[in-house]
């Protein structure tokens, strides 16, 4: 199934109803899926998106596109894999070919009116106005943003409108991380044992990528936490959980004019974030990884009358396309196992079992007798980049073991 693929399929059927429903997409920025207390987390209170999980539909295996916000963004609004289009980092400007085929565009010239406030970063941080389809009603910021929202549902609008309210945090976390001042408040200081504990996968597996430790030690602006101890990295995830519960309260905002405006019965309200953090799973911070806590991403769809309320699926989706890349890495996900290919470094590739090892800890690619799982989801994996064109990250070679050089793209 693909997130995509819904709005698509969505703006086909509304052209042709009677009464079309509104949607709104409401995102945050680096909130992985189980920083929700609807998600079974007892370390924050998020009582707003638990309001959103009640009258929906929360899916628990929803993955973002890209382990990093431009990437990410770059396949929500334009259905694309990031690497295919040129957007594989932060900053990469969108494709002339692409501006009139955004997700806004469609949708506007299926006759919705588009409005997008706060955080753009495809590349430039606010979307301009008229733009891309969509009016820009607010600036990349977290505050007021919830009162441009509402102040716009509680319009009178002739036609249906497509309304996104893009928030940065829990995004803070990374200036926490260097010691920076929030750009949205700082968070008071805890004492230590009102901080929560370590996560059960706090350790590295003992066979993990060499080349995630290779970045930590490259790019100390992002990710500044060699030296954390445990009780920095407990800090660290009480801080994480604040921030994440200051955008559920702004959330709440929202709800609260979908509310007084009577608007649930005519409304799809979507909820989701571009990637997630590592919140201290194998001692890792921010993003750019494939561990679970970084492409794991809340989503949440609650249906016009809130039909289907209060149901948790586990099917797999992407909130951009089916499956997800970045820069340097693939990743293949089954039912099952989990499939991930860095393009260099010692043990590159990762395979393990979503239903035993939610943690990752146990690599199965150094045990035989997964070799021929470990085949299959190799040729899956060549497949899907030949069908979407992903090219070798070196000319002239195959990333993907064990295949020959005749398969390469030209």
């Amino acid at each position: 199934m693909k997130y995509l693929a819904c709005f698509s399929l969505l703006c086909s059927s509304m052209a042709s109803a009677i009464e079309r429903p509104n949607i709104i997409y409401i995102f945050t920025d680096q909130q992985t899926a189980s920083a929700m207390s609807c998600a079974g987390n007892p370390d924050l209170h998020t009582p707003n998106l638990d309001r959103l999980a009640a009258a929906g539909i929360l899916f628990n295996n929803a993955y973002c596109t890209a382990p990093l916000s431009g990437p990410s963004r770059g396949a929500m609004f334009t259905g694309y894999y990031p690497d295919a289009v040129g957007l594989s980092v932060n900053g990469s400007p969108m494709p002339d070919s692409l501006k009139a085929q955004t997700l806004g565009t469609l949708i506007k010239n299926a006759g919705y009116d588009c409005a997008y406030g706060g955080k753009w970063h495809l590349p430039l941080l606010e979307v301009p106005d008229k733009e891309y389809g969509f009016d820009n009603i607010y600036k990349h910021s977290d505050d007021g943003l919830a009162e441009a929202c509402a102040e716009y549902l509680s319009r009178k609008h002739k036609k249906p409108f497509f309304l996104v309210a893009s928030y940065d945090n829990p995004h803070n976390i990374c200036e926490y991380a260097r010691r920076q001042n929030f750009p949205y408040g700082n968070i008071d200081i805890p004492d230590i044992r009102d901080c929560p504990g370590l996560p059960a996968n706090f350790a590295k597996n003992p066979y993990d990528a060499d080349v995630i430790e290779s970045e930590r030690i490259n790019n100390y602006n992002v990710y500044p936490t060699a030296g954390f101890t445990p009780e920095d990295w407990r800090m660290y995830r009480y801080t994480y959980y604040r921030l994440v519960e200051k955008v559920d309260r702004e959330i709440g905002k929202i709800i609260d004019a979908i509310d007084r405006n009577n608007l649930w019965e005519n409304t799809v309200v979507i909820f989701s974030s571009d990637h997630g953090d590592g919140i201290g799973a194998h001692r890792w911070n921010q993003k750019s990884a494939l561990y679970e806590e970084i492409i794991n991403i809340p989503l949440i769809v609650t249906l016009p009358g809130k039909k289907n309320a209060g149901k948790v699926l586990p099917q797999l989706i992407s909130n951009g396309v089916d499956f997800f890349a970045s820069v340097c890495d693939w990743v293949v996900r089954s039912e099952r196992y989990k499939y991930v290919l860095y393009d260099k470094g010692r043990y590159r590739e990762q395979l393990f079992d979503m239903q035993n090892d939610r943690g990752e800890m146990r690599n199965l690619i150094m045990e035989n007798s997964y070799g021929q799982k470990l085949q299959e989801l190799r040729d899956i994996l060549e497949k899907w980049m030949n069908i979407y064109n992903v090219r070798p990250s070196r000319p002239k070679l195959h990333d993907v073991p064990g295949k020959t050089l005749k398969n390469v793209h030209k």
